[in-house]
């Protein structure tokens, strides 16, 4: 398995645990049942998911700082969870350029999301990225 099909398995287990209160753990034991278990990047798939969670209060500190004019509450499901992946890997993931999780992160958008789904997240992202010394985890305060 790829690192983007571990990105987008991530990105459903995030979306059932956002939408459904799901467990993780069984978010994922659902995804394998129904599409197969995942082979070679189920590590990766976990590491971003559970960093996501553990790091989510943060997480959604900076998109709200950066979406002043969206609340994370009437943002897409799912462009708010593909953009608390890619935050994940720009912030915690030190071997992932930030370009290739913003990159990664568009082309989610546009196959899971919306029409604009890649052009807001893009958007999202390249703001944090521009500044991203003002939005680090010392700066921004959970």
């Amino acid at each position: 398995m790829s690192r983007r099909q571990a990105r987008e398995r991530a990105l459903q287990v995030l979306f059932q645990v956002d939408m459904g209160g799901a467990d993780p753990r069984e978010a994922f034991a659902q995804m394998d049942e129904e599409f197969g278990k995942m082979a070679g990047s189920e590590d990766f798939a976990g590491k971003l998911v559970y960093g996501v969670l553990e790091n989510l209060a943060f997480i959604d500190r900076v998109i709200a700082a950066v979406s002043k004019d969206w609340s994370l509450n009437r943002m897409a499901n799912v462009d708010r969870n593909i953009m608390r992946l890619a935050l994940y890997e720009v912030f915690f993931c030190d071997n992932i350029p930030n370009n290739v999780s913003v990159n990664e992160a568009v082309e989610v958008g546009k196959i899971f999301g919306g029409d604009d789904s890649g052009k807001f997240i893009n958007g999202i992202l390249g703001k944090v990225i521009e500044n991203i010394d003002e939005y680090s985890p010392e700066k921004v305060k959970t």
